[in-house]
């Protein structure tokens, strides 16, 4: 994967980590009862609500988490790191693949449209990650890295 690409796909993530944070620390009551997109303008029913009670506590606290990722995600796409890149694929991986499988389990309840959405939108944070961690971007990281000493006097 080129610079670019990695940083399309890095960017990508930390706007949707951004909003989806932002949206659950500013606005937890209402997140918990439009997520995925604010309104009925869209088709989307409620996807957090028909899980169980609000719980301000625990929305916050997944808000912070994307944040936590919108975070990292930038730091990787400002920077020239391909472990900065591979640390941010890491934890979205770690994070997502759990979150698929929960709500692969727990579809009962929802219209077609939600159903259908919900995993797709949930599996492309698992895989649009993949990619962050292979390839060698030697170039890239050799102009990021600092210049080493051979130790020598």
């Amino acid at each position: 994967m080129s610079l670019t690409g990695r940083r399309v796909v890095l960017w990508f993530l930390s706007a949707l980590a951004a909003v989806i944070g932002v949206w659950s620390m500013v606005f937890p009551l209402e997140w918990y009862e439009t997520f995925p997109d604010g309104s009925a303008t869209w088709g989307f029913g409620p996807w957090i609500r028909l899980d169980g009670p609000f719980n301000e506590h625990l929305i916050r606290d997944v808000g912070a988490m994307y944040l936590a990722l919108a975070g990292a995600g930038t730091v990787a796409a400002l920077s020239r790191s391909l472990t900065a890149a591979r640390a941010v694929a890491v934890a979205w991986i770690v994070f997502s693949a759990p979150h698929l499988v929960y709500h692969l389990g727990h579809l009962h309840g929802l219209a077609t449209l939600d159903a259908v959405a919900e995993p797709i939108s949930l599996a492309l944070t698992l895989v649009l990650p993949i990619p962050l961690l292979f390839g060698a971007w030697a170039k890239a990281d050799a102009q990021a890295a600092p210049p080493t000493t051979s130790g020598c006097a």
